[in-house]
């Protein structure tokens, strides 16, 4: 396949600073030199590669956005960037980065106490340690209010009881936090890999995000020391914070998705020969192609005028809602139309299109469903809450 350009038909890079710019082409090197020529044999063999983890480490990546205890602080759009090019290498890799920084070292940075900072961030940041986060329970995923998981406060200790499931990094996690209830009130907890009463056996079976580590968190009478929950937060407004970080890096992800799909299917279609011309100069395939290059257009807009919201602090929840759910949206079509160009060879892994594909349909349930995002904007269209019927 030809070399991957970057698609940028409105020139958003001329609004990138020379930093943002740097950022996105070193991982975009590292994507095409070490991810995409391994990254099949990952898939088949369903394993995340330990080298992966190290390299985003060395390369300052992890935790993009904060500052301090050996954090990058780069932009948001920054972030976004390396969220776009770590997807179009794979999903699963980016998940990879997303979980670590936006759901496991963000919360201990903006809520937990300067000892956990210290004690945790520089190893995460430099990828020694590797994150997870437990919100998701097998009986509660759109409705974590309602969650089951328990904290008891034993007088030197905390005790806690229950499961999560759907766990990005679980089994291979040194440090989750933890999302229960104490007295009624969802407070976050720092569990480590070893604690006594905690689990974290690997889900198999998969057919999306076979490259990445999903797993189920059990707490049975897990002893947590009292230095271990983040003092900072109380409620779902700790755990939806996270997430808004996170939903935010896959608003840029998805386009790399979409990106590698356009890439394969343009290349594709100026080589293969139908009917004695490459089937690209034929109208229906331009128009596939003219459309993927439209929705791509407009989801790269959305996402650096988001990202750079998200660096002046103007921004609010809906926003990033309409971000996550469209440009997904647009990344599992474009998927899908790429295979229809490439017809039968669609279906082979010397393309990246299924694996993408695959990867999209779990990324537009994970991290608030493309259903929910739309409720979301709902609510803040009408002041009406769909979820409860409520006003």
């Amino acid at each position: 396949m030809e070399p991957f350009e970057g698609l940028d038909f409105y020139d958003v890079e001329s609004l990138l600073t020379e930093e943002e710019m740097m950022i996105r082409d070193m991982v975009r090197e590292w994507v095409d030199e070490a991810v995409i020529p391994k990254i099949e044999k990952a898939c088949e063999e369903g394993v995340f590669l330990d080298e992966w983890r190290v390299a985003l480490g060395e390369r300052g990546v992890l935790g993009a956005p904060l500052k301090g205890y050996g954090c990058p602080g780069l932009s948001y759009v920054a972030y976004g960037l390396i969220c776009q090019e770590l997807e179009r290498g794979d999903s699963g890799l980016r998940s990879f980065a997303s979980v670590q920084g936006s759901l496991a070292m963000y919360p201990i940075w903006d809520f937990g106490s300067e000892e956990q900072k210290e004690t945790y961030l520089p190893k995460m940041a430099s990828g020694e340690w590797v994150g997870c986060f437990g919100l998701t329970e097998p009986d509660y995923g759109s409705n974590p209010g309602d969650m089951v998981t328990k904290a008891e406060d034993k007088g030197d200790h905390y005790l806690l009881n229950g499961a999560k499931m759907w766990i990005t990094n679980g089994t291979i996690a040194d440090v989750a936090v933890v999302w229960a209830k104490l007295d009624g009130v969802i407070r976050g907890f720092i569990v480590e890999k070893g604690d006594e009463g905690f689990s974290a056996p690997e889900m198999k079976g998969k057919h999306s995000l076979k490259a990445s580590v999903t797993s189920e968190l059990v707490f049975q009478d897990c002893k947590i020391p009292k230095d271990r929950m983040l003092p900072g937060v109380k409620g779902l407004r700790g755990p939806f914070s996270c997430l808004n970080n996170a939903r935010y890096g896959i608003s840029w992800g998805a386009l790399g998705s979409a990106m590698a799909c356009f890439h394969s299917a343009k290349t594709y279609a100026l080589s293969r020969i139908q009917f004695d011309h490459p089937i690209a100069s034929y109208q229906l395939v331009q128009n596939k192609l003219a459309w993927m290059l439209r929705e791509i257009t407009k989801g790269q807009l959305l996402a650096y005028h988001l990202g750079r919201k998200k660096d002046d602090g103007t921004w609010f929840p809906e926003q990033i809602s309409l971000a996550k759910m469209n440009n997904v949206d647009i990344a599992l079509e474009i998927a899908r139309v790429s295979r229809d160009i490439h017809g039968a060879n669609g279906v082979l892994d010397e393309y990246p299109i299924m694996r993408h594909m695959a990867n999209l349909e779990s990324v537009k349930t994970y991290e608030g469903t493309h259903d929910i995002h739309n409720l979301i904007l709902g609510r803040y269209i009408t002041g009406i809450q769909a979820f409860t019927r409520n006003a």
